[in-house]
């Protein structure tokens, strides 16, 4: 017989630490598979009061600021304080234990069951809310999760995920339902993502990628690239009040930021002074050579121009920004690699572009999102619902934001219906498997129960059930 026998190479030391992670994470996770839904509601309550109670949320975002240098004060606070409750709030009444549906007309029950260890990556540019909205989705639906932070964000991540362990075990539960790693590795990273149940990935192209490619069940999102148009029934100083408020949200962190603006040529000159007067910058010719050259360096986007104030920007450029400015308008025409202010900039830099009408508005949106963001999402400011359709439905789009700022609009807020999430699912057009808002629901198995119907279906003649095509295909 011949010697079969293969030498394997010795597990790395990051292999075998997220080995002992994973093990300590399944043994918790076995500790609550049959909490009831009273249970696992005191646990996400408990988890969210942890981090978003007065005088801990505004340590939070004051830490995470410094540690980071991403953002600002404000909105890391809202985001840890106001959306964390919000996302609470959203799944709280939701039934995520035993039957979790039942679909009487074709006799179908469904029953939720959990998945195991869900593996989370965390960005640097939301790392106050996102392990925490994270955690607590896996953990109403009976799952434990490991973080895996953006290295500029460790120390935030071990705070928050260490409020939570202790939240966790207040209420009798296991700390090890929610670990963090504390010392990010890629290697670490990448072995998280082989051994846990099921992935979750939110942050840059290239962990989305490893992510979907680690072989482990992912769900990844898209690039984003969101492209506001104004159309000419538009409320213009409400909306310039709403795309300032998104695009200088947490400096423009968040992927949902407004990176270009499709204004009607009708109100093209009214709604610009609106945008200057929100504090807009109106950049000249000399000046937008200048910025392009600060924002992207051999044609890669600089970080240390990401989620910066304008003035930080402005100083970097070269560019002489009056006081009271808090984003720069470019003037734009163009899009694709050419055009690079056609693409996601990070940056409370905003693309202008005009339009004569929705139809070439829908023209502009599909050709900067070809470039960048397809998939993502777009907003349009009109109380033209005609408009908005034509939008909605020639668009290659996830998520449509009418009448709203986009940037806290996209991933649920208390003004509209979308679930609480910071995890936007981009569907085929970005990349992903699924194209809404990720959300518990999104981590559980379901166990289908079907039942014979009180009445057998039938197929009709075949008159009925091929119509014309009878005629047609003889």
């Amino acid at each position: 017989m011949p010697d079969t026998h293969v030498d394997r190479p010795a597990p790395s030391a990051a292999a075998l630490e997220i080995q002992g992670l994973i093990e300590r994470s399944r043994a918790a996770q076995a500790k609550i598979e049959n909490y009831t839904q009273e249970q696992v509601d005191e646990l996400i309550r408990a988890m969210v009061w942890s981090v978003a109670r007065p005088g801990v949320a505004e340590k939070i975002a004051k830490f995470t600021v410094e540690e980071t240098q991403l953002g600002n004060y404000d909105g890391k606070y809202l985001k840890i304080f106001r959306k964390t409750r919000a996302t609470l709030f959203d799944i709280i009444g939701d039934k995520s234990v035993g039957v979790i549906e039942e679909d009487k007309a074709r006799n179908i029950i469904k029953i939720a069951k959990p998945i195991g260890v869900i593996g989370a990556l965390a960005p640097s540019t939301n790392p106050e809310a996102t392990p925490v909205i994270k955690a607590i989705s896996a953990v109403k639906g009976r799952n434990s999760i490991i973080i895996a932070p953006h290295p500029r964000a460790k120390l935030t991540n071990k705070m928050i995920v260490d409020l939570m362990r202790e939240a966790l075990v207040a209420y009798g539960a296991p700390a090890d339902l929610v670990i963090a790693i504390e010392t990010p590795s890629m290697e670490k990273v990448n072995e998280l993502l082989k051994q846990c149940d099921r992935i979750l990935a939110t942050g840059g192209g290239a962990m989305v990628s490893a992510a979907y490619s680690s072989g482990t069940p992912a769900l990844g999102v898209g690039v984003g690239n969101a492209v506001i148009t104004v159309d000419d029934t538009a409320n213009l100083k409400e909306a310039a009040e709403k795309i300032r408020i998104s695009k200088t949200l947490d400096l423009a962190a968040s992927c949902s930021a407004d990176n270009s603006v499709v204004l009607f040529e009708k109100i093209y000159d009214e709604m610009l002074a609106n945008l200057q007067a929100e504090g807009g910058y109106l950049v000249n010719a000399e000046e937008k050579k200048k910025l392009q050259n600060t924002i992207w360096e051999d044609g890669h986007l600089n970080t240390a121009i990401v989620a910066q104030p304008a003035e930080k920007i402005a100083g970097m450029a070269g560019i002489n920004l009056p006081e009271g400015k808090k984003f720069f308008i470019v003037p734009e025409t163009g899009y694709g690699p050419e055009h690079p202010f056609s693409g996601e900039k990070l940056s409370v830099v905003m693309a202008l572009y005009k339009a004569k009408n929705i139809d070439e508005a829908i023209h502009l949106t599909n050709n900067i999102q070809a470039y960048q963001g397809q998939g993502h999402s777009c907003g349009i400011y009109s109380n033209n619902d005609d408009n908005i359709m034509k939008l909605a439905l020639a668009t290659k789009t996830s998520r449509v934001m009418v009448n709203q700022p986009q940037a806290p609009s996209n991933s649920g807020n208390l003004w509209n219906g979308m679930r609480q999430t910071f995890s936007l699912g981009c569907g085929s057009w970005g990349g992903n498997s699924i194209n809404h808002n990720i959300t518990w629901r999104d981590l559980i198995n379901e166990t289908w129960i079907s039942k014979p119907l009180a009445k057998n279906k039938e197929i009709p003649p075949d008159e009925v059930l091929f119509g014309d095509a009878m005629k047609r295909l003889k």
